[in-house]
């Protein structure tokens, strides 16, 4: 069987690197396809995949230059399933989608966000793609029809215990310290964030001082260039380590979304603040089922403040979010075993699980 898988995002990697690892050792032909975002190339380089990159250079932030890219990622997407004779396509840009429409073959979404969230990129996908892999929690608004939920995160695709374990050793290489949190920025230029805020550089500033008033040291890991004021704090690691880390943390404050449901993964506590909180169905199950993160509006910068304070108070904190996150991994399947046997087994397998979504439990 021949397999392109395009990547469009780090997140995108790490749920798919352990799907094309096992793809390749069941004798399956994969090809990745990337384009240039953030560390991506990075990663994939350092787990030694073979790769094409589609998009060299990063695109404009306005509407025209994320429009005109994604036109020209799905002539190379087009082009290369072609040659490659592809028999199906996996990938959550609509480059896959809509390649793999004019090309006649399967194309499977595999996303975490809701439609109302990626409303403008679900039109240009949903309507072209074979079936929308995702989470049982997600809306896909109108094409209801072509979900295949199921019972699981993306990032248990490769956080699940059977996938990740935590590594000290990893930790001891850049940290000795035994108490230390991490603070994440995020970018904020995805095609969804328009017009959403998230940290300034006071709230920071703030968030650090409490924290080393509390005995922890402070770490921020950035996707842009930070301001020269909090350089000292900059982690600077090889950037697939990043989960060990985050394992060991006793706390991550962040406006990035992806990572904040890494720590839900982990079972470390996380405050997310961005005006995504409240809107995203993956996170506020985290948040309301399983009590595993915390998102507070950027209008509630006080608040924010006291929940930092309360969670570095609370010496047991680490262990009730142990015991939630065990919670949640029993109520939840191994992703990557579901991915593997899906994309196998397809279009079958899709049938399966719309007539008998219960046969997913053999890959808790």
């Amino acid at each position: 069987m021949k397999i392109l898988i395009y990547l469009g995002h780090p997140a995108q990697f790490h749920f798919s690197k352990n799907i094309i690892h096992q793809l390749q050792e069941d004798g399956h032909q994969v090809k990745i396809l990337l384009k240039t975002k953030d560390i991506l190339e990075k990663l994939v380089k350092l787990n030694k995949f073979e790769y094409e990159n589609i998009q060299l250079q990063n695109r404009r932030n306005n509407q025209f230059s994320i429009l005109l890219a994604s036109f020209k990622r799905t002539l190379h997407v087009w082009n290369i399933a072609r040659k490659f004779k592809a028999d199906i396509i996996m990938g959550s840009d609509a480059s896959v989608a809509q390649a793999a429409y004019l090309l006649h073959i399967p194309a499977l979404t595999t996303l975490e966000d809701d439609y109302e969230i990626i409303k403008k990129l679900a039109k240009l996908t949903f309507p072209f793609t074979t079936s929308i892999v995702v989470p049982d929690v997600c809306g896909v608004g109108p094409w209801e029809a072509k979900k295949t939920p199921y019972k699981g995160y993306m990032k248990l695709g490769y956080l699940h215990p059977n996938r990740f374990t935590p590594d000290k050793s990893i930790v001891n290489k850049y940290i000795q310290s035994e108490k230390y949190c991490i603070i994440r920025l995020a970018q904020l230029t995805a095609h969804h964030d328009t017009r959403i805020n998230g940290l300034n550089v006071e709230l920071v500033k703030k968030v650090i001082t409490i924290a080393e008033q509390k005995g922890y040291r402070v770490y921020i890991s950035s996707e842009a260039a930070i301001d020269k004021t909090l350089i000292k704090y900059q982690l600077k690691i090889n950037q697939d380590d990043i989960h060990h880390l985050m394992s060991f943390s006793s706390l991550l404050i962040s406006d990035s979304q992806s990572m904040s449901v890494e720590a839900a993964m982990l079972g470390v506590p996380s405050i997310r603040f961005s005006d995504f909180a409240g809107r995203i169905s993956v996170l506020e199950e985290l948040e309301h089922s399983y009590q595993l993160s915390f998102g507070i509006p950027t209008t509630k910068s006080e608040k924010l403040v006291t929940m930092v304070t309360e969670l570095l108070s609370n010496p047991t904190v680490g262990d009730l979010f142990q015991q939630r996150r065990q919670k949640m991994l029993s109520d939840k399947i191994d992703v990557t075993a579901f991915m593997v046997w899906f994309i196998e087994n397809y279009p079958e397998s899709a049938k399966i699980m719309r007539e008998s979504p219960e046969y997913q439990y053999n890959f808790r």
